[in-house]
């Protein structure tokens, strides 16, 4: 008995350290996870600034002196602990915001795309009651129509806002422009227009709540919400008075047959024709004498060849032109819609093709020629919320997916550019390349830095490691690129439609000239800066310039070794 007892005694011992070991086990492992989690989240709350996504720092190449931008450049690399070795090294030679944050920017990309899969859940219906159309919204709610992106009705200014859309950001931009209706689809997107749409939809059928606003109603898939605009308040002048000036152009023989609307009015001025134009949704107003007339560019009037101002006689609010065989143009602010339909190719493409740029060499607008050109969206190996935003919407769609026209990279490894079939590469003269960079990088897409950024220590250091990478991105892909069209930032804005048909052919596809011409009315897009631009301002120093020129005069001779035309002679030292 004794003897059975001494061994139910062992027995329950070696359940207690048992049962000591595992609770001292688990209390460690809990610590170790509110560590981690606590971690996560001071991780997550110290994202936001613009610094944290910004461009790595090349390391230097040992041929021509030149850089390496391989290492730290690519967000989608594998971040482990020999990835973050390196980034710490390159701390040593180069400024902290440079760095490039691999993991940071991976987990952004989840936790962004998986708060927009989520709200591209389809609403239900009972939450449908709750949503309103009047609360905070200025003017009526029209209800829900039909809408077409191809043959839109609303033919008026487009706006895109893919995470702030609201019926009154919607409606106060249209009303800036002195538009009648406002109308909203897809829950992000907002048209303007003159005229309401003729067929109307169900109600149900616009079930999108607005992005930057819970409880409206922004539209539905290929339905509209269109509300009633009220017009400004007294003194605030709509944008409509600043029509653009396109220039003085020779007239073509039969008027009536070019332009599809006309009107003759004593006294005209450009005040009356524009409004006139708007108002019939045509993105052209042409003066005549007496005459107003509206319309497209076209093959018979294509914009290309302007003539001296002064065969136009008078000023530009002036109604009158010499002998009737010159007109004025301008442009109103309706939008010509003939090429802003886009969408993700049908089928995988075969050929995957890059576009490759240096940062601050126009990307974003060749990106914009080449969607509204040839009707596909545009792809990127990097994600930029600001950019899908504003309508990019190949962005969020994977860089390999092959259902967009080409891919946006800035990579310049070897690895890199051999994934690639071909390539278009876009060069642009380095000094504007680098002040667009470091503007972007201080100011966004839009903006221009301060004139603190550039007195900066930040602004030298900057220049002495993207100098050098400008120069190694071009002369890696004239070394590893397959197949390659060189495209001069340059000469694409100098003579866009030539170009941008060379761009489109080597893409493989076939666009009408309307289309083209399309573009070209719509060159600009929403990305061209605006603000306060210094006048007259020289941030290179001496020793800048001398450094930057080197490696002009280096890419320059590589171009012509591979049987290129040279860089344009606007910018290569003599």
């Amino acid at each position: 008995m004794a003897k059975a007892f001494f061994r139910l005694q062992k027995f329950l011992r070696r359940i207690q350290f048992l049962l000591f070991f595992l609770t001292a086990a688990y209390l460690m492992a809990g610590s170790l996870l509110l560590l981690q989690r606590t971690r996560l989240v001071l991780q997550q709350g110290s994202r936001g600034t613009p610094s944290n996504q910004a461009l790595p720092v090349p390391e230097e190449m040992s041929r021509v002196g030149m850089t390496e931008p391989r290492s730290l450049q690519n967000p989608r690399l594998l971040v482990g602990t020999d990835a973050l070795q390196e980034a710490a090294l390159g701390q040593q030679h180069s400024p902290h915001w440079l760095m490039s944050r691999n993991s940071e920017l991976r987990q952004l990309r989840r936790r962004w795309f998986h708060r927009f899969s989520s709200d591209q859940e389809p609403l239900q219906t009972a939450g449908l009651k709750a949503m309103k159309h009047t609360a905070e919204h200025k003017g009526t709610y029209m209800g829900c129509f039909t809408h077409d992106s191809r043959e839109r009705t609303l033919k008026g200014a487009v706006f895109y806002d893919l995470r702030k859309m609201t019926v009154g950001h919607c409606q106060e931009a249209c009303a800036e422009r002195a538009y009648s209706y406002a109308g909203l689809a897809f829950g992000a997107e907002c048209y303007c227009g003159n005229t309401l749409p003729a067929a109307a939809a169900k109600a149900e059928e616009c079930s999108s709540e607005c992005k930057g606003e819970k409880g409206s109603v922004c539209g539905g898939l290929n339905r509209l919400s269109v509300y009633s605009v009220e017009q400004l308040r007294a003194g605030a002048r709509p944008l409509r008075r600043n029509v653009i000036y396109r220039g003085c152009f020779r007239a073509p023989e039969n008027l009536t047959d070019t332009f599809p609307a006309s009107l003759i009015q004593p006294n005209l001025t450009v005040e009356m024709c524009s409004e006139f134009c708007s108002k019939k949704e045509f993105p052209l107003a042409v003066i005549r004498g007496q005459e107003c007339y509206c319309g497209y560019p076209t093959r018979r009037f294509s914009l290309r060849e302007g003539t001296d101002g002064r065969r136009c006689s008078g000023s530009r609010n002036a109604s009158s032109a010499a002998g009737g065989h010159y007109c004025l143009v301008y442009q109103t602010p309706v939008q010509d819609t003939r090429c802003t339909d886009r969408k993700f190719l049908t089928t995988k493409s075969k050929v995957f093709v890059a576009l490759s740029s240096f940062p601050g060499a126009g990307n974003t607008w060749a990106r914009h020629l080449i969607e509204h050109a040839t009707g596909y969206y545009t792809g990127s190996y990097y994600f930029d919320g600001a950019l899908y935003n504003k309508g990019f919407k190949g962005e969020k769609d994977h860089w390999r997916s092959r259902r967009t026209i080409c891919v946006k990279t800035h990579e310049s490894g070897k690895t890199e550019i051999e994934m690639f079939d071909s390539a278009i590469l876009l060069i642009r003269n380095p000094y504007k390349s680098l002040m667009a960079e470091f503007n972007r990088k201080y100011a966004g897409h839009l903006g221009y830095a301060t004139d603190r950024n550039w007195k900066s220590k930040e602004w030298p250091d900057f220049v002495n490691s993207y100098a050098s990478w400008w120069a190694s991105h071009v002369l890696e892909w004239l070394k590893y690129g397959k197949r390659l069209l060189v495209v001069h930032y340059e000469d694409l804005k100098q003579s866009l439609i030539p170009k941008l048909k060379e761009m489109v052919e080597f893409l493989n596809v076939t666009v009408t000239e309307d289309r083209l011409l399309c573009v070209e009315n719509n060159r600009d897009g929403n990305f061209k800066r605006s603000g306060a631009k210094q006048k007259n301002f020289e941030p290179f120093t001496q020793e800048m310039k001398d450094l930057i020129n080197r490696y002009i005069l280096t890419v320059d001779e590589a171009l012509k070794g591979r049987n290129f035309s040279g860089l344009p002679r606007e910018y290569v030292p003599r």
